[in-house]
């Protein structure tokens, strides 16, 4: 596999070999791994495309993108009951 280099900050350079060090990796291992946990916005859409097929499976409907693009934010929701919950219970507990 071809290499090449890539400059950062000094700072940045000698956080990266600490987090390597630590993980017992090259520098070079850990900015792909790094890399490989961030999806392009291509590789998120083809996922999203993937994940909405199967939804349309499951259920059984034909729902287009529009209608999946409109239909509520349940886990986002979900989170903010959550945390809207915590919240309360922490004020409870003071």
């Amino acid at each position: 596999m071809a290499s090449t280099t890539i400059q950062v900050p000094r700072e940045t350079r000698d956080h990266l070999a600490e987090l390597a060090k630590e993980r017992g990796m090259s520098i070079g291992q850990l900015v792909e791994a790094l890399a490989a946990e961030q999806p392009t916005a291509a590789q998120r859409a083809e996922r999203l495309a993937a994940d909405r097929q199967v939804a349309r499976q499951v259920i059984g409907l034909d729902v287009s993108d529009e209608e999946f693009d409109q239909a509520p934010d349940i886990l986002g929701n979900i989170y903010k009951i959550a945390a809207d919950k915590v919240r309360a219970a922490r004020g409870n507990a003071a």
